[in-house]
Protein backbone atom coordinates (compact mmCIF):
# COMPACT_ATOMS: atom_id res chain seq x y z
CA UNK A 1 0.00 0.00 0.00
CA UNK A 2 0.80 3.49 -1.05
CA UNK A 3 0.82 6.03 1.40
CA UNK A 4 -1.31 9.23 0.24
CA UNK A 5 1.14 11.73 0.06
CA UNK A 6 0.28 13.31 -3.34
CA UNK A 7 -3.12 13.86 -1.42
CA UNK A 8 -3.95 17.57 -0.09
CA UNK A 9 -4.53 18.80 3.27
CA UNK A 10 -2.06 15.92 5.04
CA UNK A 11 -1.20 16.25 8.17
CA UNK A 12 1.12 14.28 10.98
CA UNK A 13 -2.30 12.74 12.41
CA UNK A 14 -3.35 11.62 9.10
CA UNK A 15 0.35 10.30 7.90
CA UNK A 16 0.70 8.33 11.00
CA UNK A 17 -2.98 6.66 10.68
CA UNK A 18 -2.05 5.80 7.27
CA UNK A 19 1.57 4.08 8.30
CA UNK A 20 -0.06 2.45 11.67
CA UNK A 21 -3.04 1.17 9.38
CA UNK A 22 -0.64 -0.15 7.07
CA UNK A 23 1.67 -1.81 9.36
CA UNK A 24 -1.28 -2.90 11.40
CA UNK A 25 -2.85 -4.27 8.09
CA UNK A 26 -1.88 -7.45 6.06
CA UNK A 27 -0.01 -5.50 3.62
CA UNK A 28 3.55 -6.71 2.91
CA UNK A 29 5.19 -2.73 2.08
CA UNK A 30 4.67 0.67 2.46
CA UNK A 31 5.40 2.90 -0.20
CA UNK A 32 5.70 6.52 -0.91
CA UNK A 33 7.13 8.52 -3.90
CA UNK A 34 9.41 11.85 -4.52
CA UNK A 35 8.53 15.03 -5.80
CA UNK A 36 10.17 18.23 -4.94
CA UNK A 37 7.79 20.75 -7.11
CA UNK A 38 5.01 19.72 -5.34
CA UNK A 39 3.14 20.28 -1.49
CA UNK A 40 3.74 16.41 -0.66
CA UNK A 41 5.94 15.55 2.33
CA UNK A 42 10.04 15.34 1.68
CA UNK A 43 10.60 11.98 1.21
CA UNK A 44 13.70 10.99 3.71
CA UNK A 45 11.83 13.25 5.93
CA UNK A 46 9.02 10.89 6.05
CA UNK A 47 11.34 7.93 6.17
CA UNK A 48 12.27 8.63 10.17
CA UNK A 49 9.04 9.04 10.64
CA UNK A 50 7.68 5.76 9.09
CA UNK A 51 10.63 4.40 11.09
CA UNK A 52 8.99 5.12 14.52
CA UNK A 53 5.58 4.81 13.37
CA UNK A 54 6.01 1.16 11.92
CA UNK A 55 7.19 -2.30 13.36
CA UNK A 56 6.58 -5.03 10.81
CA UNK A 57 6.27 -3.71 7.10
CA UNK A 58 9.03 -3.13 4.52
CA UNK A 59 9.84 0.44 3.38
CA UNK A 60 9.74 1.26 -0.16
CA UNK A 61 10.52 4.29 -1.62
CA UNK A 62 8.93 4.63 -5.18
CA UNK A 63 10.86 6.11 -5.94
CA UNK A 64 13.71 8.36 -5.04
CA UNK A 65 15.38 10.32 -7.91
CA UNK A 66 19.35 9.87 -6.88
CA UNK A 67 20.05 13.02 -9.45
CA UNK A 68 17.82 15.33 -7.26
CA UNK A 69 20.54 14.71 -3.90
CA UNK A 70 24.17 15.05 -3.27
CA UNK A 71 25.28 11.15 -3.65
CA UNK A 72 26.91 10.69 -1.12
CA UNK A 73 24.31 12.19 1.63
CA UNK A 74 21.78 10.15 -0.11
CA UNK A 75 23.55 7.10 1.01
CA UNK A 76 23.89 8.43 4.57
CA UNK A 77 20.12 9.53 4.77
CA UNK A 78 19.08 6.17 3.88
CA UNK A 79 21.68 4.22 6.05
CA UNK A 80 20.30 6.33 8.50
CA UNK A 81 16.76 5.46 7.98
CA UNK A 82 17.53 1.30 7.35
CA UNK A 83 19.25 1.57 10.62
CA UNK A 84 16.54 3.18 12.61
CA UNK A 85 13.92 0.88 10.99
CA UNK A 86 15.95 -2.60 11.69
CA UNK A 87 16.73 -3.16 8.08
CA UNK A 88 13.03 -3.02 7.02
CA UNK A 89 14.09 -0.14 3.75
CA UNK A 90 13.82 -1.22 0.02
CA UNK A 91 15.39 1.51 -2.43
CA UNK A 92 13.53 2.10 -5.41
CA UNK A 93 15.28 4.53 -8.04
CA UNK A 94 13.94 6.75 -10.96
CA UNK A 95 15.24 9.09 -12.97
CA UNK A 96 12.02 11.13 -12.83
CA UNK A 97 9.49 12.48 -15.29
CA UNK A 98 9.78 16.51 -14.32
CA UNK A 99 12.10 18.65 -15.30
CA UNK A 100 10.61 21.10 -13.08
CA UNK A 101 12.24 18.71 -10.08
CA UNK A 102 15.76 18.88 -11.22
CA UNK A 103 15.14 22.95 -11.92
CA UNK A 104 14.15 23.05 -8.30
CA UNK A 105 17.22 22.04 -6.43
CA UNK A 106 19.60 22.95 -9.12
CA UNK A 107 19.69 19.98 -10.19
CA UNK A 108 21.51 19.26 -14.07
CA UNK A 109 18.19 17.90 -16.41
CA UNK A 110 21.02 16.40 -18.76
CA UNK A 111 22.00 14.03 -15.75
CA UNK A 112 18.10 12.35 -16.15
CA UNK A 113 19.20 9.51 -17.75
CA UNK A 114 20.12 6.19 -16.83
CA UNK A 115 23.65 6.22 -17.12
CA UNK A 116 23.25 8.72 -14.24
CA UNK A 117 21.01 6.67 -12.22
CA UNK A 118 23.59 3.78 -12.32
CA UNK A 119 26.40 5.98 -11.41
CA UNK A 120 24.92 7.18 -8.21
CA UNK A 121 23.75 3.55 -7.70
CA UNK A 122 27.16 2.92 -7.92
CA UNK A 123 28.00 5.60 -4.88
CA UNK A 124 25.16 4.33 -2.92
CA UNK A 125 26.70 0.60 -2.84
CA UNK A 126 30.22 2.04 -2.28
CA UNK A 127 29.10 3.73 0.75
CA UNK A 128 27.56 1.00 2.42
CA UNK A 129 30.31 -0.88 2.02
CA UNK A 130 32.31 0.93 3.96
CA UNK A 131 34.26 2.66 0.99
CA UNK A 132 36.11 5.93 2.02
CA UNK A 133 34.40 8.33 -1.01
CA UNK A 134 37.68 10.83 -0.38
CA UNK A 135 40.65 10.87 1.88
CA UNK A 136 39.12 11.02 5.24
CA UNK A 137 39.87 9.45 8.85
CA UNK A 138 36.90 7.25 8.92
CA UNK A 139 34.31 6.21 5.66
CA UNK A 140 30.42 7.73 5.44
CA UNK A 141 28.46 6.46 8.34
CA UNK A 142 26.02 5.06 9.70
CA UNK A 143 26.39 1.44 8.62
CA UNK A 144 22.85 0.34 7.46
CA UNK A 145 21.20 -2.81 8.90
CA UNK A 146 21.50 -5.42 6.34
CA UNK A 147 24.98 -5.75 5.37
CA UNK A 148 25.59 -4.06 1.83
CA UNK A 149 22.63 -1.83 2.12
CA UNK A 150 18.58 -2.15 1.08
CA UNK A 151 18.13 -3.81 -1.62
CA UNK A 152 17.71 -1.32 -5.04
CA UNK A 153 14.99 -1.60 -7.40
CA UNK A 154 14.34 -0.15 -10.65
CA UNK A 155 11.49 2.48 -11.41
CA UNK A 156 10.94 1.80 -14.84
CA UNK A 157 7.68 0.33 -17.49
CA UNK A 158 10.78 0.49 -20.18
CA UNK A 159 12.28 -2.86 -21.50
CA UNK A 160 15.69 -0.78 -22.10
CA UNK A 161 15.58 0.87 -18.44
CA UNK A 162 15.01 -2.39 -17.03
CA UNK A 163 17.70 -4.71 -19.41
CA UNK A 164 20.29 -1.43 -18.14
CA UNK A 165 19.93 -1.75 -15.02
CA UNK A 166 20.26 -5.97 -14.46
CA UNK A 167 23.80 -4.98 -13.36
CA UNK A 168 23.17 -3.03 -9.96
CA UNK A 169 19.24 -3.74 -9.10
CA UNK A 170 17.89 -6.10 -6.94
CA UNK A 171 14.32 -6.12 -8.25
CA UNK A 172 11.45 -3.87 -10.57
CA UNK A 173 9.20 -1.38 -9.13
CA UNK A 174 6.96 -0.19 -12.33
CA UNK A 175 3.53 1.21 -12.79
CA UNK A 176 0.82 0.35 -14.88
CA UNK A 177 -0.88 3.43 -16.21
CA UNK A 178 -4.10 0.51 -17.96
CA UNK A 179 -3.49 -2.67 -16.30
CA UNK A 180 -2.48 -4.48 -19.52
CA UNK A 181 -1.31 -7.57 -18.14
CA UNK A 182 -0.07 -8.90 -21.36
CA UNK A 183 2.57 -6.07 -21.62
CA UNK A 184 3.29 -6.39 -17.57
CA UNK A 185 3.86 -10.42 -18.34
CA UNK A 186 6.39 -9.44 -21.42
CA UNK A 187 8.08 -6.32 -18.89
CA UNK A 188 8.53 -9.26 -16.36
CA UNK A 189 10.09 -11.60 -19.05
CA UNK A 190 12.55 -8.93 -20.00
CA UNK A 191 13.62 -8.46 -16.17
CA UNK A 192 14.26 -12.42 -15.69
CA UNK A 193 16.05 -12.77 -18.84
CA UNK A 194 17.84 -9.89 -17.95
CA UNK A 195 19.05 -10.43 -15.16
CA UNK A 196 19.76 -14.49 -15.50
CA UNK A 197 22.03 -13.26 -18.26
CA UNK A 198 23.74 -10.62 -15.76
CA UNK A 199 24.21 -14.13 -13.78
CA UNK A 200 22.29 -12.38 -10.63
CA UNK A 201 19.36 -14.08 -8.96
CA UNK A 202 16.08 -13.42 -9.62
CA UNK A 203 14.50 -9.96 -9.79
CA UNK A 204 11.83 -8.99 -7.44
CA UNK A 205 9.01 -8.16 -9.55
CA UNK A 206 6.78 -5.38 -8.86
CA UNK A 207 4.07 -3.06 -10.14
CA UNK A 208 1.54 -0.68 -8.95
CA UNK A 209 -1.73 1.02 -10.11
CA UNK A 210 -4.03 3.75 -8.91
CA UNK A 211 -7.22 2.91 -7.28
CA UNK A 212 -10.55 3.85 -5.69
CA UNK A 213 -12.93 1.38 -4.26
CA UNK A 214 -16.51 2.23 -4.56
CA UNK A 215 -19.84 1.08 -5.98
CA UNK A 216 -20.91 3.61 -9.33
CA UNK A 217 -19.49 6.31 -10.62
CA UNK A 218 -18.31 7.83 -7.75
CA UNK A 219 -14.12 5.73 -7.79
CA UNK A 220 -14.18 6.61 -11.53
CA UNK A 221 -14.45 10.44 -10.42
CA UNK A 222 -12.07 10.30 -7.30
CA UNK A 223 -9.71 8.69 -9.60
CA UNK A 224 -9.85 11.61 -12.22
CA UNK A 225 -9.43 14.37 -9.55
CA UNK A 226 -6.58 12.61 -8.32
CA UNK A 227 -4.82 12.74 -11.62
CA UNK A 228 -5.92 16.12 -12.31
CA UNK A 229 -3.83 17.23 -8.95
CA UNK A 230 -0.85 14.80 -9.52
CA UNK A 231 -0.24 15.36 -12.94
CA UNK A 232 -0.15 18.90 -13.22
CA UNK A 233 2.55 19.10 -15.57
CA UNK A 234 0.71 17.59 -17.90
CA UNK A 235 -2.34 20.18 -20.12
CA UNK A 236 -5.55 19.10 -18.50
CA UNK A 237 -7.26 18.29 -21.62
CA UNK A 238 -4.85 15.37 -22.01
CA UNK A 239 -5.37 14.14 -18.48
CA UNK A 240 -9.40 14.27 -19.08
CA UNK A 241 -8.41 12.47 -22.14
CA UNK A 242 -6.46 9.64 -20.68
CA UNK A 243 -8.33 9.81 -16.89
CA UNK A 244 -11.45 7.35 -18.01
CA UNK A 245 -8.36 3.99 -18.83
CA UNK A 246 -5.85 5.22 -16.05
CA UNK A 247 -5.82 3.37 -12.88
CA UNK A 248 -8.44 0.88 -11.75
CA UNK A 249 -12.18 1.68 -9.79
CA UNK A 250 -14.58 -1.01 -8.62
CA UNK A 251 -15.63 -2.96 -6.24
CA UNK A 252 -13.99 -4.72 -3.36
CA UNK A 253 -14.46 -8.30 -5.06
CA UNK A 254 -13.64 -6.83 -8.37
CA UNK A 255 -10.47 -5.72 -7.19
CA UNK A 256 -9.37 -9.43 -5.33
CA UNK A 257 -10.13 -10.87 -8.98
CA UNK A 258 -7.78 -7.83 -10.44
CA UNK A 259 -4.88 -9.30 -8.25
CA UNK A 260 -5.40 -12.25 -8.78
CA UNK A 261 -4.47 -12.42 -12.52
CA UNK A 262 -1.58 -10.24 -11.38
CA UNK A 263 -0.31 -13.26 -8.87
CA UNK A 264 -1.06 -15.47 -11.80
CA UNK A 265 1.87 -13.53 -14.62
CA UNK A 266 4.43 -13.99 -11.60
CA UNK A 267 3.94 -10.05 -10.03
CA UNK A 268 5.81 -10.79 -6.38
CA UNK A 269 3.64 -7.52 -5.12
CA UNK A 270 1.55 -5.21 -6.44
CA UNK A 271 1.53 -1.64 -5.05
CA UNK A 272 -1.90 0.10 -4.60
CA UNK A 273 -1.56 3.54 -5.21
CA UNK A 274 -4.40 5.40 -3.54
CA UNK A 275 -6.28 8.24 -4.97
CA UNK A 276 -7.96 9.40 -1.55
CA UNK A 277 -6.64 10.22 1.71
CA UNK A 278 -10.00 8.95 3.41
CA UNK A 279 -9.04 5.74 5.74
CA UNK A 280 -11.70 4.04 4.88
CA UNK A 281 -10.53 3.17 1.37
CA UNK A 282 -6.88 1.61 2.82
CA UNK A 283 -9.56 0.11 5.60
CA UNK A 284 -11.52 -1.26 2.58
CA UNK A 285 -8.04 -2.19 0.83
CA UNK A 286 -7.07 -4.16 3.74
CA UNK A 287 -9.52 -6.11 3.47
CA UNK A 288 -8.87 -7.05 -0.20
CA UNK A 289 -5.11 -7.87 0.78
CA UNK A 290 -6.53 -10.19 3.65
CA UNK A 291 -7.33 -12.66 0.28
CA UNK A 292 -3.81 -12.84 0.10
CA UNK A 293 -2.37 -12.97 3.28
Amino acid sequence: MTMPVMEPSLDADMLRTWATGIDDGPFSSLCWGERIAFDNPECLTLLGALSVWTQRVQLVTTVVVPQLHDPVMLAKSLATGDMLCGGRLTVGLGVGGRHEDYHAVGADPSTQTMRGLAERAEILRRVWAGEKITESVLPVGPPPARRGGPELHIGSTGPKTIRSAAAWADGVTGVTLDLDLDRQSELFDVARTAWADAGARRPHLATSFWFALGDGDGPRAQIHRHLRRYMNWIPAEFVDAMAPTTGWAGTDAELVEVLRRFAAIGTDEVHLIPTSSDPDQLRRAAEVAAEFA
